[in-house]
């Protein structure tokens, strides 16, 4: 694909759908659901299912792969994500009061300060198809191990180095972040389930076309 720099793309035809690539993967897509900073459904979610670019999820088949051995089993939060969702982002920043998923999502701090302080972006990586939030799932018990905090909680306990936790979660945090790391990922600074393939396809590139499985076959 020739594509200009910054341009809002809609043709989904480089992406897969992840649980097809990786049968292997959990999905619990939290911007489908209301259980979510929001507490709605985000627009542009019509299906509660991770989509990826096709290198991105090569390269994390490889980190499915490498975990398995291990006794893990990879769970995925988000995958690609629409314009449109982030847009949503905003305007409910911008425009709704409404903070009644705060205890859950940002309790220690206040709505108007998400995006000042970054944990909320105009832009996000994941619009561009190579980004995925994640967690490792314990295959012996069949539940999430302990991360020290849960997705989307906008603090600094996020942040992946943070060390007032116990050794036992910071160790499972860079369990994740090395097996990323060695297959290609960047991790981000201020999310430890955060994580965008190096040579992405599309730097330049944010797309615009809905999370949903007939959308994407029908390209």
């Amino acid at each position: 694909m020739n594509l200009k720099p910054n341009r809002l793309e809609l043709d989904s035809s480089d992406f897969v759908l992840l649980a097809d690539f990786i049968p292997q993967v959990v999905q619990e897509i939290r911007y489908y659901s209301t259980f979510n900073f929001i507490g709605d459904r985000i627009d542009g979610y019509e299906e509660p299912i991770a989509l990826l670019t096709k290198e991105a999820a090569r390269a994390l088949k490889n980190v499915s792969n490498e975990m398995i051995v291990k006794g893990y089993r990879l769970k995925i939060f988000d995958g690609y994500r629409p314009v449109s969702a982030v847009k949503h982002f905003m305007l409910w920043g911008i425009e709704d009061q409404d903070i009644r998923m705060k205890p859950y999502f940002y309790p220690g701090i206040e709505k108007q300060e998400l995006f000042k302080k970054g944990y909320i972006a105009k832009r996000s990586s994941h619009s561009r198809g190579s980004t995925v939030d994640l967690t490792l799932l314990d295959m012996n018990t069949g539940k999430e191990i302990d991360m020290g905090c849960p997705f989307d909680l906008f603090s600094e306990r996020s942040h992946p180095d943070y060390k007032d936790i116990t050794s036992e979660q910071y160790n499972n945090r860079m369990l994740l972040q090395n097996a990323m790391i060695r297959n290609g990922f960047l991790p981000l600074d201020c999310e430890w389930w955060h994580f965008t393939l190096k040579d992405e396809p599309f730097p330049e590139t944010y797309f615009e076309f809905p999370v949903s499985s007939s959308y994407l076959r029908g390209n």
